[in-house]
């Protein structure tokens, strides 16, 4: 269904989207206007966010983009000032924006660690601030997890990994802060393993060896089967859903 098609809905939806330069933020930004919201974009590539507006205006919606680097405080409360200033609401986040290393523990550096840390975490929860300041009764925080915050995978992510389990910890406590008193719903999203820029970097012969193994649908997970879950969490349809972490991983943490 669309955002706004459930009784307390509104009939304009704005939803801001950070990592929207490339992979899954894309395919996020593209969903949320096919449900009917007009998109903020925030990533670091700012000449990469064109393709993005063009996803979503050829949904029908409007999109603005701004250059966001979410480990500055300030560039957080930036983009959510242009949300407001451009739409006069934000209505939805999506915590998309992350990193991800793979650096063995004993030589990963206190700069590598803390970068990861910086945009995983830290950026989600200034983000979360900037936006909850101004959002209204009825909003929804999507933050975008990972399997890894639950389980491992055989690489060596530990600064990946404790910024994931982090988010999951920062998501439960926001929802236990906000839900009741803000009527603010803050949900986590953890997904397996999708195509994606990030997904590109490891080697061709990882995920037939170490992740389809393991897998009980023996496959990758496709973008719009993560949108869905996203699209959910974001409307009303999901609007007895607050505090969860949600896996989308096609059954890798029964194994």
């Amino acid at each position: 269904r669309d955002l706004h098609s459930f009784p307390t809905r509104r009939s304009s939806d704005l939803a801001i989207v950070t990592g929207a330069s490339s992979g899954l933020g894309v395919s996020f930004a593209q969903a949320l206007a096919e449900a009917g919201a007009h998109v903020v974009l925030g990533a670091r590539r700012e000449d990469r966010l064109a393709d993005t507006c063009a996803l979503v205006e050829s949904a029908g919606r409007k999109a603005v983009a701004v250059r966001t680097d979410v480990s500055d405080p300030g560039d957080c409360e930036a983009l959510v000032d242009a949300a407001v200033e451009t739409f006069g609401r934000v209505d939805v986040l999506v915590n998309n924006a992350g990193v991800a290393t793979a650096v063995p523990a004993i030589r990963e550096t206190p700069d590598q660690f803390r970068s990861v840390i910086d945009i995983n975490l830290h950026g989600c929860y200034w983000m979360a601030q900037a936006c909850a300041k101004v959002m209204r009764p009825g909003s929804s925080i999507i933050n975008i997890s990972s399997m890894l915050g639950l389980t491992t995978a055989g690489l060596p992510q530990a600064a990946y990994a404790a910024s994931k389990a982090g988010l999951i910890g920062l998501t439960r406590d926001l929802a236990q802060q906000w839900t009741g008193r803000k009527g603010i719903r803050v949900n986590a999203l953890a997904p397996g393993y999708f195509k994606s820029e990030l997904t590109d970097q490891l080697d061709a012969g990882y995920f037939e060896s170490t992740i389809i193994p393991r897998t009980l649908t023996g496959r990758l997970g496709r973008a719009e089967e993560l949108s869905a879950a996203l699209i959910f969490l974001a409307s009303d349809a999901g609007s007895y859903v607050t505090g969860i972490t949600l896996p989308v991983e096609g059954g890798m943490l029964t194994s």
